[in-house]
């Protein structure tokens, strides 16, 4: 089931009425109970969020501003925010980390993560594979640490996981260290054993429980349970890209005390960011996250080495390079997500990556000089055909892709040129949507 979905669509029947009363206000309440208990939130959380609704939108006074209707939604707004966690600022100094979990929570991967969050701001990572019980696992957070370019410590054949936490210790020089730790089908007395004998050796400055958001409201019992073991700072929720039970998850976390610190939204090293409970509400609800997609594109940007648009003239082999690079933002279905725009049609996105795939094979097709100067492929037929057959596409398709690029090209120019043009443009992104009454997001 897809939360954020049935959400809007319960809010909708609100915001498209033309008068709101107090019955459409309960009638309101018992769908969000409907739509958050078939999403695996605990039935108490559930009848909390539904009291607090009720009494603030009926009782409490709203501000002069603002419609009925807007009155409620800002205030659904506040209330599942608040039911799914606060809001989580990770440190960036030199700290060591343990990372601890079951099996099939994501764990390992959850490591390679989180050494790419810190490479990416400038840290230096080490990743430490103590976890001595499943096979490979050494094996694979080594990969992985190779792929994010962390440094990778652990001693082959060691048993004793508290052993290889302390010569990792030794050895590293690395500013942030993270310790895989090993897992189990439950919660048990080896596992605590384990654990606080690596936590003793390492004194760890953070320990991060990583679970998956299928478990549901268990969440909330792992939580409690390790914190035991050794004092959790956080929870890291993984596949929160594919899982309907996602809000059971997050809101169990959060009213058993311990804070959500990370969500997992892919399967690549960039798919994780730092839990902001008012951008995933937000997302849910359809509320634009421009902050999170311009984080991303300026990390990809930064790391693919292209040059900003402002200084750089838009050509064929630039727009690839840009093309290759917006791919690396992800399913086109998160990006509009990003912008506000969560319920647009499956086809439609499916197309638009069609139509990205068919883009890269003409530009594949094409000459370095034709790249460079598209104006070489104007009214050109035996170009556009030999591009064409090279590509696999139509020529239709060739000259609908130079029609498009040239318009492309002409907008790129009057948005470095014309700056009336570029602070309209500016005010359009900045005004995609937002629930009335609420402020400007926090980006």
């Amino acid at each position: 089931m897809d939360l954020g979905k049935k959400l809007r669509e319960a809010l909708s029947k609100l915001t498209g009425k033309p008068y709101v009363d107090e019955n459409d206000v309960k009638a309101l309440i018992k769908d969000l109970q409907r739509v958050l208990i078939s999403s695996d939130v605990n039935v108490k959380l559930v009848l909390a969020l539904s009291k607090k609704i009720e009494e603030r939108a009926l009782k409490a006074e709203k501000l002069q501003a603002l419609t009925l209707k807007e009155h409620v939604t800002k205030i659904v707004y506040e209330e599942l925010v608040a039911l799914m966690g606060t809001t989580y600022s990770p440190r960036l100094d030199k700290h060591k980390i343990l990372m601890c979990g079951l099996y099939g929570s994501g764990k390992t991967t959850s490591c390679a993560k989180l050494a790419h969050f810190y490479k990416t701001r400038g840290l230096s990572v080490a990743l430490v594979g103590a976890d001595t019980d499943r096979p490979a696992a050494q094996e694979q957070l080594e990969q992985l640490a190779k792929q994010v370019g962390a440094a990778y410590y652990t001693i082959k054949g060691e048993k004793v996981p508290a052993k290889i936490a302390a010569d990792a210790l030794k050895r590293s020089k690395e500013e942030v260290v993270i310790v895989d730790s090993a897992g189990r089908n439950a919660f048990d007395g080896h596992l605590v054993e384990e654990l606080r004998a690596i936590a003793e050796v390492l004194k760890p400055d953070e320990n991060y429980l990583v679970v998956s958001a299928d478990i549901g409201q268990i969440a909330g019992k792992q939580a409690a349970e390790f914190n035991t073991a050794v004092p959790l700072s956080g929870v890291i929720v993984t596949k929160m890209d594919g899982s309907g039970k996602g809000g059971g998850a997050l809101s169990s976390v959060a009213s058993s005390d311990s804070k959500i610190s990370f969500i997992g939204t892919g399967e690549k090293p960039s798919d994780f960011e730092i839990y902001n409970s008012e951008k995933f509400v937000g997302r849910l609800l359809g509320v634009p996250d421009i902050g999170a997609l311009m984080e991303k594109i300026k990390e990809i940007s930064k790391e693919s080495g292209i040059e900003k648009i402002e200084t750089e003239e838009l050509t064929i082999e630039s727009f690839y390079e840009q093309l290759k690079a917006a791919k690396k933002l992800g399913p086109l279905g998160n990006v509009f997500s990003m912008l506000g725009a969560a319920d647009i049609p499956k086809e439609m996105v499916q197309q638009s990556e069609d139509k990205l795939k068919k883009f890269e094979s003409m530009i594949n097709s094409m000459t370095k000089q034709e790249k460079k100067q598209a104006s070489l492929l104007k009214n050109n037929a035996s170009r556009i055909s030999r591009i064409a057959k090279g590509s696999g596409c139509s020529e239709k398709d060739v000259r609908e892709f130079l029609s498009q690029f040239e318009k492309m090209e002409k907008m790129m120019t009057m948005f470095k040129r014309d700056r009336g043009f570029r602070k309209k443009m500016e005010k359009m992104m900045s005004g995609m949507g937002g629930i009335p009454g609420m402020g400007k997001m926090k980006t």
